[in-house]
């Protein structure tokens, strides 16, 4: 790697499938096919099976990415409550902070986790609420509206659209955010689909790290967990060979926030 490049940490909330491992390296290759650029290092940290980065390391960071997970972000486990609290020394030092799905909705609520209805990481722990989408299961390509308002002119200086298609897997929401949070995209089914805090936290509840095959493949798994119906499964299915997520653009979105902000 080139001296003096910048330095990202990704923060792993899901065990590797053996599809993903077998074709791209597990999901941390998934994300730093996305979001790596030439000079950069990018580390993983396991926090699912309990691997932090200790108080001395996180100064050497210039981002950190929080992944999807198969666990909900509304629970008690001793990795996710010891998140919460590294999210919240994150947040205090202004680091900056990308959480997809899962990681969208852990940072809003407050640390009050015996009283919550479910809740997603970044909204869990700035204080705001989520829950269950009553529309239940989102899977499959969906088209999020960006918003018009005046922090979000930046989509229009990297000449991104003002719809994009992206691939969704979730059945959690966030339903309110923190105070000095704000929506900046939103979809008929999900109303905070991306939502930004300060300068140096955004969340996004979609994937745009997600390929068509890999969605496919988790349907199957949802499907053999019985978490899904068969006839929802083959519906998503056939719906998903009918579209394509925007991935380039929101690639483009994605770097542009972590390495230089929104």
């Amino acid at each position: 790697m080139a001296m003096g490049g910048k330095r990202f940490a990704i923060l792993l909330c899901a065990e590797d499938s053996d599809y993903v491992k077998k074709v791209y390296g597990g999901y941390f290759g998934v994300f730093v096919r996305m979001l790596a650029e030439k000079g950069e290092i990018w580390d993983v940290y396991r926090v699912a099976s309990g691997e932090f980065p200790k108080d001395d390391e996180i100064g050497l960071f210039d981002g950190f990415v929080i992944t999807g997970s198969c666990n909900d972000a509304h629970g008690n486990d001793v990795w996710i409550c010891k998140l919460l609290n590294l999210l919240k020394k994150l947040d205090s030092m202004k680091k900056t902070i990308l959480g997809i799905c899962f990681g969208h909705q852990v940072g809003f609520a407050s640390m009050q986790l015996d009283k919550l209805p479910p809740n997603k990481i970044l909204a869990r722990a700035l204080g705001g609420k989520t829950g269950r989408n009553v529309a239940g299961w989102d899977i499959g390509v969906r088209a999020i509206h960006l918003s018009s308002s005046s922090s979000s002119n930046h989509f229009s200086s990297l000449k991104i659209p003002a719809t994009l298609s992206i691939i969704e897997c979730h059945r959690d929401e966030v339903r309110e955010l923190p105070p000095k949070a704000e929506v900046i995209a939103w979809s008929e089914k999900t109303g905070i689909e991306m939502f930004k805090y300060g300068n140096h936290i955004m969340g996004i509840q979609g994937h745009p790290e997600y390929t068509k095959d890999i969605l496919l493949h988790l349907i199957d798994r949802l499907l053999n967990r019985d978490l899904i119906m068969e006839s929802y499964a083959k519906e998503m299915k056939e719906k998903l060979g009918t579209c394509e997520p925007d991935r380039e653009a929101l690639r483009k979105l994605c770097i542009s926030f972590l390495k230089g902000g929104l």
